[in-house]
């Protein structure tokens, strides 16, 4: 099949770069003219494994093409995604001027019959708004049927998770257009869920509120384990082992960060109260999270009798988990703020993070000569570490239980 997505940020290009892995014929849109220049030649924009690799061998292939021109990507083009982002407005809601947009243009350049498949996070209800978009501002006589297709896609993982996903969520108002997106999935081989659209869009925000409350949950245990003398890795993998719990998402740490779960749940908190159905696990969690960073802060703070000024403090992990570039609600930042705030000087080095201005070139330049080393992100290249106290002289925080005692 044809296909063209608009977006090219983490959603996006995977999606356009795993469907034409498939065998369909996708071209990207941007209106970065720098950012698809660099797609043209095989680079990308962000840090994901494998990503590179296939974006280049479907490049070669003729099966991925990057564009600025929207009439270009839809002359040849039956379905259309939009992927672009949906960031948290002020008020907690998801902030639809990207998604409105693309409507817009996609009204203003199809010449096909068309179906267009909203892959981006959004709250309940949009999928028929962005209809309502294009059929009112439509400039060729064509039919335009909105699929909602969320994804689940883990950052770090998201090559994987495309090929061996749990499920693919089709919700639309149309059989026909539903039967036709499961079969561009088809050469996947995964479970598909078919239902409205409403019931798709709540499928993405309740998977991730579900998450992101297991998270909160294991760390407040965490805390209650760490006052009783009890090993919360025990804890965590003695309930998974119950099949109606699950090991999944029972790590322990100092929250959870990135693009999808802090603004999700705040996104969904916000529809509750909107809806006067106020969702109080969720709004529990989200406080949770964030207490989990500031009590590491605490301990840190206590260490020294709640004075760091002057202390030289080495940070291991900058993004907000391993295999990723993604600073966003990164714990890191929130520690970093904080801790220069108080006077101290903050070294960090990261595997992928390079442009902060405390990151440094080596993991040695980050834990020699520290007052103290805090371990927020569990790189698999932190695990030949010595962390023996003697020899870095410095204390050690563990803000993700990934020392081995």
């Amino acid at each position: 099949m044809n296909v063209a997505v608009i977006g090219t940020g983490y959603v996006g290009l995977v999606t356009g770069v795993v469907l034409s892995e498939i065998g369909h014929t996708v071209t990207c849109i941007d209106i970065n003219k720098h950012k698809v220049s660099k797609l043209k030649e095989g680079q990308s924009p962000i840090y994901e494994p494998g990503l590179d690799e296939l974006m280049a061998k479907n490049i070669e292939a003729g099966r991925l093409y990057f564009t600025t021109n929207h009439q270009e990507a839809f002359v040849n083009a039956h379905i259309v995604f939009i992927a672009v982002g949906t960031p948290q407005s002020h008020s907690g809601a998801a902030d639809l001027t990207y998604i409105q947009q693309a409507a817009k243009d996609i009204a203003l350049n199809i010449v096909n019959d068309t179906i267009v498949v909203v892959k981006s996070t959004v709250p309940i209800g949009t999928n028929d708004i962005v209809e309502t978009i294009i059929k009112e501002n439509l400039v060729a006589d064509v039919d335009v049927n909105v699929v909602s297709n969320p994804e689940f896609l883990r950052e770090g993982h998201a090559i994987h998770d495309t090929f061996h996903g749990d499920r693919i969520v089709i919700g639309a108002e149309s059989t026909e257009a539903s039967e036709i997106v499961e079969q561009l999935y088809k050469p996947l081989g995964l479970p598909v869920v078919r239902t409205n659209r409403r019931s798709a869009e709540m499928i993405k925000y309740a998977s991730n509120a579900f998450l992101a409350t297991k998270i909160s949950f294991i760390n407040e245990i965490s805390n209650l384990c760490e006052k009783m003398g009890a090993n919360v890795l025990d804890v965590a993998n003695g309930m998974g082992l119950d099949n109606r719990i699950g090991r999944a998402f029972l790590n322990p740490g100092i929250g959870y960060g990135g693009s999808c779960f802090p603004k999700d749940t705040e996104a969904i908190a916000y529809i509750g109260q909107e809806y006067d159905t106020p969702l109080t696990i969720v709004e529990s969690a989200i406080k949770a999270n964030f207490r989990q960073r500031e009590l590491f802060l605490q301990k840190v703070l206590d260490y020294f009798n709640g004075n760091v000024a002057g202390r030289s403090i080495g940070m291991l992990g900058l993004a907000f988990k391993p295999n990723t570039d993604d600073l966003r609600e990164a714990p890191s930042l929130y520690l970093i703020k904080e801790l220069e705030k108080r006077g101290a000087n903050v070294k960090a080095y990261d595997p992928v993070v390079k442009h902060l201005t405390q990151c440094v070139v080596t993991i040695r330049e980050a834990i020699t000569e520290v007052d103290a080393v805090l371990l927020v992100t569990e790189w698999d290249e932190f695990e030949g570490i010595n962390f023996n106290h003697e020899v870095f002289n410095s204390k050690i925080f563990d803000g993700r239980f990934f020392i081995k005692h």
